[in-house]
């Protein structure tokens, strides 16, 4: 009894420690690695599988246009109840009473010449079919970017807040100080409160950097179509240093490399080569239809009188006796159709001009884009060689004003002030350093290079 009165006793000391326990163990923090995002973007992202789906339906419509050189091939069957006074088209007979007829036919037909207008139109979605296909990388190409960009985002936030909380216990341990330095009145209350002020300073700071890497995390999460309340964390890769990053490229021979292979380029000019097909196609419009056909029928009528015995023929005889057969050659010669075909001609050529347009306007964009990309890399080089001897003159400054703090030959607030300015400056020397590497990957990207931050 004394040893279930003590396990009733410890019970809620148990659930207390499971409930802390299951928690933790249903939350436990998925590692991420930089490759795993990237699968898992292309692989899951609603986008790509759209593009997927649009080339699946051009892939049906090049097997619809080349299907549409084989023959069609037709069955039919229709019965009628008729009562009243009506004309039964298999006795060649006016009938006035209810009668029962049955028919069945089936026809064939093949167009023989269509003014090339079927070869033309597999040529037209195939190119189509290329231009999906194309799209669907230019999709993940920009996939590929996007969370490599994010990925980096967030391993910067990530820094940001580390120097930032570590800034923190700086300043903390500094206002304990502070603090037992006015409690037995060697400082005064002014230099208390800076000291506070740095504190809430830096909390301040704290705060934003965790909100800034929160977002960062739940933009890539949306880029791997992840739920939310997956709680994810960033493998850090190894990153190249900075003096091994080559930061010198003549944008054009960037550009030159890279409209061979770009999928925004390949994309256009498919779309270009569809257009010309399409005018061959409009064309077909002024060149006569060639086709042939043939069927064969046969019928049931309940009105059907055999003149020997004068009683109903029989179903078997009626199929046989009302047995037909026919083949035709139809041809169709364009003579006026209010300049349909010619407008029509006149449109597909226009639709061809404005994809030239649009096969030069993404080639242009894309040269703007690696010439601004060539620039950003120089700028980030720079930046970061400006922004590290920033950041290791104002760590030199702070050494020497806290020495300085601490023997009184300084107040609070000349500390506080070199304090500030080193954290801004290590802030902005992490960015630049992610900047840079950022930059030199947006390179390798246009030279199709795999975005790895191993070599």
């Amino acid at each position: 009894m004394m040893k279930y009165l003590g396990f009733i006793k410890c019970l809620p000391v148990f659930l207390s420690l499971l409930c802390i326990i299951i928690p933790f163990y249903s939350s436990a923090q998925e590692v991420l690695t930089l490759k795993e995002a990237l699968n898992r973007a292309q692989n899951y992202n609603l986008q790509v599988k759209q593009a997927l789906f649009q080339a699946a339906l051009s892939e049906e419509d090049v097997k619809q246009a080349k299907m549409n050189f084989y023959p069609t091939l037709n069955a039919g069957v229709d019965g009628n109840l008729r009562w009243g006074k009506s004309f039964d088209q298999l006795t060649g007979s006016l009938i006035t009473k209810s009668i029962n007829s049955l028919n069945g036919n089936l026809n064939a037909s093949a167009p023989i010449f269509q003014g090339f207008q079927r070869v033309n139109q597999v040529a037209v979605n195939k190119y189509l079919l290329l231009a999906d296909q194309s799209n669907i990388e230019r999709i993940k190409s920009d996939l590929v970017l996007a969370v490599v960009t994010t990925y980096l985002e967030a391993l910067t936030n990530q820094d940001l807040l580390s120097a930032g909380e570590q800034q923190l216990a700086l300043s903390q341990s500094q206002l304990d100080v502070e603090q037992i330095n006015f409690e037995v009145g060697n400082k005064t209350l002014a230099d208390l409160s800076q000291a506070k002020s740095q504190v809430a300073i830096d909390e301040l700071n704290v705060t934003s950097a965790q909100n800034a890497y929160e977002l960062s995390i739940l933009n890539l999460k949306q880029l791997m179509e992840m739920d939310p309340s997956v709680v994810i964390n960033l493998e850090k890769p190894v990153l190249p240093e900075s003096s091994t990053i080559t930061t010198v490229y003549s944008a054009d021979e960037v550009f030159s490399q890279a409209k061979r292979d770009y999928p925004e380029i390949r994309q256009a000019a498919y779309n270009s080569q569809a257009a010309k097909s399409n005018i061959d196609i409009v064309k077909g419009g002024f060149y006569p239809q060639l086709s042939v056909g043939g069927g064969i029928g046969t019928g049931y009528s309940s009105a059907s009188i055999d003149p020997l015995t004068m009683k109903e023929t029989t179903f078997r005889r009626q199929l046989d006796d009302n047995l037909s057969e026919y083949v035709g050659v139809s041809l169709t010669i364009p003579i006026f159709n209010n300049f349909r075909t010619r407008i029509s001609v006149r449109k597909a050529k226009i639709s061809y001009e404005n994809a030239l347009l649009g096969e030069r306007q993404a080639e242009n964009n894309l040269n703007k884009i690696i010439h601004q990309a060539v620039l950003d890399l120089r700028a980030a080089e720079k930046s970061l060689h400006s922004n590290q001897q920033a950041f290791e003159s104002t760590r030199e400054a702070f050494e020497v004003i806290n020495q300085r703090y601490e023997v009184g030959l300084a107040n609070s607030i000349e500390l506080s002030t070199s304090q500030t300015n080193m954290n801004k400056a290590e802030f902005d020397f992490i960015q630049s350093k992610y900047n840079l590497i950022f930059r030199s990957k947006v390179i390798d990207f246009y030279l199709g290079k795999s975005i790895t931050f191993n070599e």
